[in-house]
This record gives structure tokens, sequence and C-alpha cells, in this order.
């Protein structure tokens, strides 16, 4: 249901086609494909301004793995950790398998950071974690938004912001990197994926920069976990990532219009609401009655639709569920057609 419709692009499936060819096919250096962390980190110091080595950059087996050796290195058991919510459920779960402390935050109804709840919690957390846009809400935090939360927080908490839907953006939301908020820097450790970008959900590829010390204690818990990522799947990595938007471009302008759809059809829903979404591919829909989500979910499921309840994604999740719009306009009609006639029955 986080699965692109998308085959992945032809030029990334060729490379790795060669790169199975030319001998990629053994164990690769643990910190990652020494050629890709080198491209990493330099278009990650273009994005921030500043130098990243290749020694800041981690290879990962796919986003959910950096997520994971990360919070698992850097959270000790009793340490506080605040989650803004509604928002990925991998979050809590690899926070209390590293025996932390889950501080759940509430956003705001628009779904943007409240930072006044925030600051009353923010006194030692070890990190606050955030999705960016939003999984499931699509929102975007911007640039102001991001710094102005430095303020609140302590000077040693650390942010992790797990951007795999950064480059599905529909808005002008002056959205920015995290690497380019300079108010995060030497705080930051940043998660990226090729799953959502480049539709290669399942080559499992993805990547982490944060300061040296901190990249080398993920690196020894992800090493552990996952000993090296595939060989040629990095390869492929290396086209992805140099030729980035002649690539993605198609689909980002497809995704636009199925949300602009799902954002019609919801409207003429009656109860039905949704705030627009500006990034990622979901629709958080607010759903009419009182009804647990996780049953209306089900009803949804028995109606030939499956969704995501809202309470999965945190406390103020329930009452919506989460649809994702990674399918063709007909596929969404349809449907779109079984959520209606499930919702007026509420």
């Amino acid at each position: 249901m986080g699965e692109p419709d998308f085959d992945t692009p032809v030029p990334i499936t060729e490379a790795a086609i060669a790169a199975l060819r030319e001998g990629h096919t053994h164990y690769v250096d643990l910190n990652g494909d020494p050629e890709l962390r080198e491209l990493i980190a330099v278009q990650s110091s273009a994005i921030a301004g500043y130098p990243i080595g290749a020694e800041d950059v981690l290879v990962s087996h796919g986003g959910a793995a950096a997520i994971t050796a990360s919070i698992l290195a850097l959270v000790n058991p009793g340490d506080k950790v605040l989650l803004p919510e509604p928002t990925y459920s991998l979050y809590l779960d690899a926070v209390e398998l590293a025996g932390g402390s889950v501080v759940y935050v509430s956003n705001r109804d628009d779904h943007h950071l409240d930072l006044d709840r925030i600051a009353e919690h923010a006194s030692d957390a070890t990190m606050i974690i955030l999705c960016n846009p939003v999984n499931p809400t699509g929102a975007v935090f911007g640039r102001e938004e991001l710094a102005a939360l430095t303020e609140v927080l302590d000077e040693k908490t650390l942010v992790l912001v797990d951007e795999a839907y950064a480059n599905l953006i529909y808005d002008d939301t002056n959205f920015a990197p995290a690497l380019a908020v300079p108010e995060l820097r030497g705080r930051l450790v940043y998660i990226q994926t090729l799953s959502k970008t480049y539709a290669m959900t399942g080559w499992r590829i993805g990547y982490v920069v944060a300061p040296t010390p901190i990249a080398a204690d993920i690196r020894l818990v992800h090493r552990t976990m996952n000993g090296s990522v595939n060989a040629a799947v990095q390869r492929a990595a290396l086209t992805a990532l140099r030729s980035g938007a002649e690539l993605t471009s198609p689909m980002l302008t497809e995704y636009r219009a199925r949300r602009d759809y799902v954002v019609e059809r919801i409207a003429a829903i009656a109860g039905a609401h949704m705030v627009v979404p500006d990034g990622a591919f979901y629709a958080f829909v607010k759903y009419p009655g009182t009804a647990l989500s996780s049953d209306v979910a089900r009803l949804l499921l028995e109606g030939g639709l499956s969704v995501r309840a809202g309470a999965e994604y945190g406390p103020s999740g329930e009452g919506h569920v989460r649809l994702s719009f990674a399918a063709d306009i007909p596929t969404l009609k349809e449907g779109l057609d079984r959520l209606e006639r499930v919702f007026t029955q509420l």
C-alpha cells in the first residue's frame, strides 16, 4: 500500500543487469560501495552548503534498516524520544526495541508541528523523529518550521529526519531538505531511501548521513544486523542518483494528478474530510461517525478496499483511515466508489 505502481525506470534496471555481468556479485564494503558513498557525500554537501565526507555516509539495506539501526545505536533504555504524530509506525517499534520511552506529541489540526506542545515535553529528550513529507498525512514541514523546532529543543537532542518522500512534493511549501537547514547541523540524522522516488521498494537501498561519530555508531549496528548491501543494487543506485529528475519527473506529474482526483472525490463525500496532502502519496481521511478506525478499516476491507487504520499512526490518528493514491485513476475511481458506499453507512 506504500508501494509505487510504477516499474523501476529501465536505465536503473539495465545498470543492475550490467553490474551483475561485470561481476558485482560478491561482498562489498560494509559501509557501502565507496563510489556510491562518495556520490552521496558530494550531493549532500551541495545541499547542505558545507563539506560532508564519505565517512559521514552509510549505505543501508533500505530506509527501514537505516531508521532502525540509527535508533538502536543512539537510543538507550529509558531514553525519551519525541514523536510528533500522526507519523510512520516503524519509529515507535524501533524505539521500543531499543528500550526507549516514546512521548507522542499531537500535531496541529493542519498536521503541522505544534511547537508549543513539543516545548512542553522537550526537556531531556534524547531524540525527536520526523517524517517529512509525513506518512500518513502528506504534510510538508518547511525550512522555517524546522528551524523554529530547534529553538524549543534541548541543545543535545538529536533530530532524526526521514525524507523518504522528499522528491514527491506537489505544492509550493517552502520545503528544504533537512540537510539544508543550518540550525540542524551537528545534531541531524538524515535518512533517505530510493524506494519511493525511483519505484525501487523491492531493491532495498537507502542511506544515512550524520556527523562522523554518530555515523560510526550507526554503522556498527547496521553491519551487525545486515552485513553488506547487495553489490549490484548499489551500482544501480549510482545510475538512479546521477539521473535524478530525468527519471522521476513523469512519476511526479502522475502522482499530482492522482492527488488532485482523490481530493476532489473526498470533498464530495458527506461527512468525510481531509487536509490536502502537499507531498507523499497518501490521503489521511477523517470519516463520519465515531467508530474505531480499526473497525472502519475492517468494513472497508469487507467492501473490497484495503486501507490502514488511522490509529496505527498515533493517538490523534483515531477517526481517520489512510488511503494510498499510488494507483492509476481507474483503480482510484473504483476504490473511492467502494469507500463512499461504506462511508454512507457509518
